[in-house]
């Protein structure tokens, strides 16, 4: 048996809020060895934490940590580092929210030379749908960027504090100006939720007849607005100036497939000008989903994609994954088409190209049945 690596991070650490990042950061740190104190406002979230074997609750003989992590939503964070810095004269303090720049502005604005030397922002960059201790997972940062958010008043050890906790969590650190991440995640992150639910409240008042035929397209642009809409709604407006930028821009784009779909429902599907207006938004949208990183952040990478059909019936997804594994081909991603009802679903199995003859063949061979694209 080989024996778990000693953690980079020095302990005791306390994380303030015990909500999904907080309470998973909390998980993956007591994984790694590292003594984890919790705090939250609300007494039932934090039981709940505890209970998840995420720490023990901080206490009036607990030891001063070393480092504070901040996990609680963008409009309080400023305060709660504040707070932090002035009853842990000794400690780290970082947060994990959102959005960094309106939170650093704060400190800068609030806290002295000394405590500012204390303080780095940070954002790991993953998540769920599902909010709250219960959706955690010491495993959510794993392979994930974790963006250190630094300004020239923290100190080089501060930094190198942060990074350390990151990379006990699997975590891949990457530095960034705090404005400079803020311009970042309102492209990557907060527009594309904010499209998301667009697209989602427009299924408010869609008849049931159609939503009968949804199917995966569908459930693959709206799953994310099932996301927290209070948490949300904090995140955006303190990023409320790159995500308006960015929000101009996709109206321009959607006002160009406007006129050409209204000019094709006026003067017939050749109207001059209709087909270029589509095509140009679909070529950009192929060429955008090309530079979307690949497997554990690396250089974009195709794959093939080989669909099985999977019956409805309790095991034979498993089974599928040990076939596949017996074969020795490895899955690089993996989606599943399901309707509620259906006896069968689709799994859609990513693997290296040259891989995907070998699998089709070798899964037709165990009784399998593939479907071409």
């Amino acid at each position: 048996m080989t024996s778990q690596a000693a953690p980079l991070t020095t302990g005791p650490v306390k994380v303030v809020g015990t909500g999904l990042l907080g309470t998973s950061i909390a998980l993956g740190l007591r994984t790694a060895g590292v003594a984890v104190q919790l705090s939250d406002a609300s007494p039932s979230a934090l039981a709940l934490a505890r209970d998840l074997g995420a720490g023990e609750p901080e206490g009036p003989d607990s030891a001063e940590p070393a480092l504070v992590v901040v996990a609680t939503p963008p409009d309080v964070a400023g305060d709660v580092v504040l707070d932090a810095l002035r009853r842990h004269p000794d400690a780290v303090v970082t947060d994990v929210a959102s959005v960094k720049a309106v939170i650093a502005a704060e400190v800068t604005a609030a806290a002295d030379g000394a405590q500012r030397a204390r303080y780095v922002g940070s954002h790991p960059m993953a998540g769920r749908e599902r909010s709250g201790a219960a959706a955690a997972d010491a495993d959510l940062f794993a392979g994930r960027p974790w963006v250190i958010a630094a300004d020239d008043a923290a100190a080089p050890a501060t930094t190198a504090a942060v990074r350390a906790v990151a990379l006990d969590l699997g975590a891949l650190p990457v530095t960034l100006a705090p404005q400079e991440h803020d311009d970042a995640v309102a492209v990557v992150s907060h527009v594309p939720q904010l499209a998301a639910s667009l697209v989602a409240a427009r299924l408010v008042d869609a008849p049931e007849g159609a939503l009968s035929l949804a199917g995966q397209g569908l459930r693959d642009v709206t799953r994310i607005a099932a996301s927290d809409p209070r948490l949300w709604a904090a995140i955006l407006v303190g990023n409320a100036g790159p995500v308006a930028a960015e929000l101009r821009l996709l109206r321009e784009d959607l006002d160009g497939l406007i006129t050409g779909l209204e000019s094709a429902a006026a003067e017939g599907p050749l109207a001059p000008g209709s087909v270029g207006a589509l095509s140009r938004v679909m070529t950009a949208g192929n060429t955008g989903v090309d530079r979307i990183p690949g497997k554990h952040g690396g250089a974009p990478r195709r794959y093939a994609t080989v669909q099985v059909l999977v019956p409805d019936e309790p095991g034979e997804l498993g089974r599928l994954f040990g076939e596949v594994g017996h074969i020795g081909v490895n899955i690089e991603d993996l989606t599943l088409e399901h309707s509620a009802g259906a006896r069968v679903g689709i799994a859609h199995l990513a693997v290296v190209p040259s891989s995907a003859a070998t699998l089709e063949h070798e899964l037709t061979n165990r009784g399998w049945r593939v479907v071409a694209e």
